[in-house]
């Protein structure tokens, strides 16, 4: 019945009134006094140093996305099992089996991306990346003399 959804749109229209007078609010009375300290970033007390728009490793994001696909995928087996409870027999056998490939799927694709490597939390290429600059040599070679570069015999 739609006329069982109102309340629910009535709570929705009321938080989006009270987040747009807050944050309305806030823009219409706060102070508006710009200076160069206010407009500087700011990064725990450390003055920041570089660039802002260096590359992150893909790392940390394809750790978090697998995550969130395993924790997501193991939140749906806890209901699962309150449900299987009201089933009868038969479709309980069916619905456990079915629960059996899933798991199976899952520790399968868990196994498979840790033997690629996409758990272990060391970044690959990090020890390249952290080497430091080789000093420059304080004699540089000095150039061969011209002849020799010509091709000329002695």
């Amino acid at each position: 019945m739609p006329s069982d959804y109102v309340p629910l749109l009535i709570l929705f229209v009321i938080a989006a009134v009270i987040a747009a007078v807050v944050v309305g609010g806030s823009w219409l009375l706060g102070p508006k006094r710009p200076s160069l300290a206010k407009g500087s970033p700011y990064e725990c007390g450390i003055t920041p140093v570089g660039s802002a728009r260096e590359r992150f490793p893909i790392h940390f994001y394809l750790t978090a996305m697998l995550f969130i696909i395993f924790d997501v995928e193991i939140a749906f087996l806890y209901p699962f099992f309150v449900a299987v409870r009201d089933l009868p027999p038969d479709a309980r056998a069916f619905a456990v089996g079915v629960v059996g490939v899933f798991t199976l799927l899952l520790v399968v694709s868990f196994l498979y991306e840790w033997k690629k490597g996409a758990l272990d939390w060391e970044d690959p290429v990090e020890h390249r990346r952290l080497k430091p600059e080789p000093a420059p040599a304080l004699n540089p070679p000095q150039p061969e003399p011209v002849a020799a570069m010509q091709g000329e015999s002695r």
